[in-house]
């Protein structure tokens, strides 16, 4: 959340000044045909059909505590603070495969048959856009569902006035856009990021610089549209989309979805480092077989992801702080392309960890998961956190949403806090202090106050 003290700017509205939810919720979806989008719109409707709960989502099952202890006040975080109702999303989005939603889900096999087959007639009515897409960016897929336009600000202007007619026949109230699309090849902010003039002159240039994923970002933001990054691509993340999204007033986020491994990592490392215990290697690998997999099969998209999951454990351990514990340790993280497993990624940790006088301990980790039953709840949280954000007044960078990203966004002189449990403690306080409640600070010194 951007705040200042000193200028009324990025603040947030007062208690009980939050907008409500009022009308339909627009939720456009880059990537929209992809294994995150499908299993995420099947499983909304899904709930909302009584097929299914939704496990896995803070924003619909989780609690927040209110006051001390010994008042036991946790009520649900969605009558805690007004929500967007999940019979009031309505789904749109773009891809590169022209297939609707019930195809694609049946294609993914993430969800059983049986159940996307109850819910044929409603998915088959949600196909998505034309994409924004070059092959330059993502050089593993190929498809032909694709905007043309001689250079990258009619893309962008093609995507605006996609919006423009989706809200329009869709009667929705609002929009929110999360980045479901594939990892990009590997960029570095460079000039044309450095400012909005630079940025806009890039587009109408045809900047090598500005990939599919940062159209969709500016178009987003030019409309006012909250906006979340799912993958690793620098996205919104760049100085010039950050500025526009203040200047725009719309609250951003990212990057790349917490999903399997690294939330993990995100688990575990803070228990080793709150102990003490020192690390001298933590080696991962993954295989899976999705297009997420093909896609990463690229060693130029790889190496975005790569950049992604090993600065985890930097920010985690904090070597410069406990140089005799983590000052020395090798990483290594590898992903390999399975097309039999699908879906279901299997990882495997081996962590060398050394505790009292040196002596060499270790942790071995497999887990088995499904990426898109992971990331589906995720995609909820985001689009409706973030509309809340809009609501609310907040814009800029939403760092209280780090909870949900292996990469989080976060201020220029800050380091991003990868810790999930201080991530989801900043995120409920974020939420009680939207609602003018006490923050929690688990002090507890007054509950035995004997004076």
């Amino acid at each position: 959340m951007a705040t200042t003290n000193k200028k009324k700017k990025n603040t947030i509205k007062e208690k009980n000044n939050i907008a409500p939810p009022k009308g339909k919720l627009g939720v456009l979806l880059p990537g929209m045909s992809g294994a995150v989008s499908t299993t995420f719109i099947a499983g909304v409707e899904a709930i909302k059909a009584g097929l299914g709960k939704p496990i896995g989502s803070l924003t619909q099952l989780g609690t927040i505590r209110i006051g001390k202890r010994t008042e036991k006040k946790s009520p649900l975080i969605k009558d805690f603070i007004p929500l967007c109702n999940l019979e009031d999303l309505v789904f749109a989005g773009w891809d590169i495969f022209p297939e609707n939603s019930y195809e694609a889900a049946t294609k993914s096999g993430v969800l059983e048959k049986s159940l996307v087959d109850e819910l044929k007639d409603t998915l088959q009515d949600t196909a998505p856009m034309p994409a924004v897409f070059s092959r330059k960016y993502v050089k593993n897929l190929k498809g032909n569902h694709l905007k043309r336009g001689k250079t990258k600000m009619d893309l962008a202007e093609q995507l605006i006035d996609d919006r423009k007619k989706f809200k329009k026949d869709s009667g929705v109230d609002r929009l929110v856009m999360v980045w479901c699309g594939s990892t990009e090849v590997y960029i570095q902010a460079s000039e044309v990021h450095s400012s909005i003039k630079s940025f806009e002159e890039g587009l109408k240039n045809n900047h090598p610089g500005i990939p599919p994923s940062m159209i969709y970002a500016y178009a987003a933001i030019k409309c006012g549209i909250p906006y979340a990054n799912g993958a690793p691509n620098l996205s919104a993340d760049v100085p010039a989309l950050t500025k526009l999204a203040i200047k725009k007033k719309v609250p951003i986020s990212g990057k790349d979805f917490k999903t399997g491994q690294t939330l993990m990592k995100t688990i575990l490392a803070p228990g080793l480092k709150s102990r003490m215990l020192g690390l001298n290697g933590w080696f991962s690998t993954n295989i899976l077989g999705n297009r997420d997999g093909e896609v990463l099969d690229d060693p130029y998209s790889f190496k975005t992801k790569e950049q992604s999951k090993l600065s985890v454990l930097e920010y985690l351990f904090q070597p410069d702080l406990y140089p005799d514990l983590y000052s020395d340790y090798y990483h290594k993280v590898r992903i390999n392309y399975y097309p039999p497993r699908g879906d279901e990624k299997e990882a495997w940790d081996n962590i060398d960890i050394f505790g009292w006088l040196g002596y060499s301990m270790q942790i071995k980790v497999n887990f088995l998961c499904r990426d898109s039953i992971l990331a589906a709840p995720i995609v909820l949280d985001l689009v409706t956190f973030l509309d809340l954000a809009g609501r609310a007044g907040m814009y800029g960078i939403q760092e209280w949403l780090s909870f949900y990203f292996k990469s989080p966004m976060h201020g220029e002189n800050l380091y991003p806090e990868h810790d999930v449990f201080i991530q989801l403690m900043k995120l409920k306080n974020t939420l009680r202090y939207m609602q003018g409640e006490e923050l929690i600070t688990h002090l507890g010194l007054d509950y035995y106050d004997v004076a």
